[in-house]
């Protein structure tokens, strides 16, 4: 419920500050007085996007603060869930800076837009003109029927059970997609992976088979020098170890007649200890070279066959051919894989689509069971204000399609006299027919809804008399559950309202005001006067007035 409203700096607005009662209230005053900145404030409060155009004066922040008491309408879960603080009587504040900024504060809190916009959906509710041709269209529809239907968690559960299915529908679209390219690439994929299984590849294996074959190739070179060395290592007369050898023994002849010597005779015997260990190895690696052509041809196969892999695959090692190989490898591998996935995930999507079905059929049933309740509710209201002829049908029809809010096409029809065609509402209903049925309408939502407040912007355009009393008694009924106010020109309707609130604009100096003020008990029979007769007051308008607000 709205307790109170505060805005500074906004529009034609320098600085107003009212308090509201919970009952019915009706707000009146000129064409252009400012009821639509009222409007455009408590927007602003909601959640609607703002601009420098919204200051009146360009060089300060305007401010919009909104007080509402919340305690019966169980929002503290909503509060928790969004990391606000809780406050019986919460406020929001909005500001809009200077510089084209704006904040929105909820009890002190910083929130976002689309926070203060899903808070402000359960707390108020502005009916325009605008809203009345959203009558005309089915999401509309769907929710006049779902309300009295008592649909709202049923579809609660069918949204959030779409949108798994949805998301497994999309992941199996996603597998099979995988699987076609696959399939198309496998027989490919399959001669490269069977092409790099043949060649045995191993890390590191280049290499040694580059260096065996630089030996194979030059067999005989190679054995002509080892020959060579061994030669000149052992010839008797001047081979390279005898003569070390007779210079160890003349060393270990002096070694005794000084340290030096002794070291000389140390490290000659340590060369000689090595050198003895290279002719020895030279010896055995010279009895292991043998010409093998056999061998030769292999390796150069070998290799000749690792350089092709590389240049097919445009890589340099043999390591990054094996990296390929796995990647194939898991490609195959992923065909075979994927048909499980497939047909596991295709049974997951069989259970829950079973699942959206059952929730869709519940709500369709459910939404059967309200349909003639919701008509008889429209007609007995509609009789009221002097439609009594009035009649309605509602097509229900269920698909095979998702849609949002269940597989339903819902269509009402309406007939406004006897003996006349059924029509689409935005085909045959008048806009005085239009603003009586809209307003049924929220007189019966207003039963099933748990919104603390609505306000109705001139729902009473295209009636006038009897019917405008009537207007203004179901409205007044209204506000025995909800806080109602209603924006209104007719001196009928606002007759009704428990308290009057004028909407009047006056210059100051160079620039324009727009005030609000609650009118005492004679100041609203000189109003109500002045919407029966214009500004020349008379005796008889006076007296009318008086009448309507008895």
């Amino acid at each position: 419920m709205l307790l109170s409203l505060s805005i500074k700096n906004y529009a034609l607005i320098e600085s107003l500050e009212t308090d509201f009662s919970n009952q019915f209230s009706v707000i009146t005053g000129e064409t252009g007085a400012g009821k639509s900145i009222l409007l455009g404030a408590l927007g602003l409060v909601l959640g609607k996007r703002a601009d420098l155009t919204s200051l009146k004066d360009k060089e300060q922040k305007c401010i919009i603060e909104a007080q509402f008491a919340v305690s019966n309408y169980n929002l503290q879960s909503f509060f928790e869930d969004n990391d606000m603080d809780y406050e019986d009587k919460t406020i929001i504040r909005r500001e809009i800076l200077p510089s084209g900024k704006s904040r929105a504060f909820v009890n002190d809190s910083p929130v976002n837009l689309q926070e203060l916009q899903e808070l402000g959906e359960m707390l108020l509710d502005i009916h325009s003109q605008h809203q009345t041709q959203e009558l005309a269209e089915e999401n509309y529809q769907i929710d006049i029927l779902d309300a009295v239907a008592n649909n709202g968690e049923s579809v609660n559960s069918y949204k959030k059970a779409l949108t798994d299915f949805k998301s497994t529908q999309k992941e199996l679209k996603q597998l099979i997609s995988e699987k076609e390219a696959l399939v198309k690439e496998y027989e490919y994929n399959s001669f490269l992976l069977n092409e790099l299984l043949a060649a045995n590849l191993i890390d590191g294996e280049q290499e040694a088979l580059e260096q065996e074959l630089e030996q194979l190739s030059n067999v005989e070179f190679i054995k002509e020098n080892f020959e060579r060395i061994l030669a000149f290592a052992n010839e008797e007369q001047v081979g390279a170890l005898v003569n070390l050898k007779e210079i160890k023994i003349a060393l270990q002849k002096i070694a005794g007649f000084s340290n030096q010597n002794a070291q000389f005779l140390e490290r000659l015997t340590s060369c000689l200890l090595e050198v003895e260990d290279i002719i020895s190895e030279c010896e055995q690696s010279n009895e292991k070279i043998l010409a093998d052509p056999e061998r030769l041809e292999l390796v150069n196969t070998k290799l000749q066959t690792i350089y092709n892999l590389q240049k097919k695959h445009q890589v340099q090692t043999i390591a990054e051919l094996l990296v390929i190989q796995n990647e194939l490898d898991a490609k195959v591998i992923r065909v075979d894989d994927l048909d499980g996935a497939i047909n596991k995930l295709e049974s997951e999507l069989n259970s829950k689509q079973a699942k959206v079905d059952e929730l869709a059929q519940a709500i369709f049933e459910n939404r059967k069971k309200a349909g003639p309740i919701l008509i008889d509710k429209i007609k007995a209201i509609l009789a009221q204000l002097g439609m009594i002829e009035a009649n309605f049908q509602i097509e229900i029809n269920h698909t095979n399609s998702y849609y949002p809010k269940g597989k339903d096409e819902v269509v009402i029809l309406f007939s406004a006299n006897k003996g006349t065609s059924f029509g689409l509402l935005k085909k045959v209903a008048s806009g005085g027919e239009m603003s009586r049925i809209m307003l049924a309408i929220k007189a019966i939502l207003a039963n099933y809804s748990k919104l603390p407040t609505i306000i109705f912007d001139e729902i009473d355009t295209g009636v006038s008399g009897e019917i405008a009393i009537k207007m203004g008694e179901i409205m007044k009924e209204m506000s025995a559950t909800m806080q109602v106010f209603a924006i209104t020109h007719l001196p009928q309707i606002a007759a009704k309202g428990d308290s009057h609130y004028k909407v009047s604009k006056r210059n100051v100096g160079e620039t324009t005001i727009s005030e609000l003020n609650l009118l005492t008990s004679e100041e609203r029979i000189q109003q109500i006067a002045e919407m029966l007769s214009g500004k020349e007051i008379t005796d008889s308008a006076l007296q009318h007035a008086k009448a309507l607000l008895n």
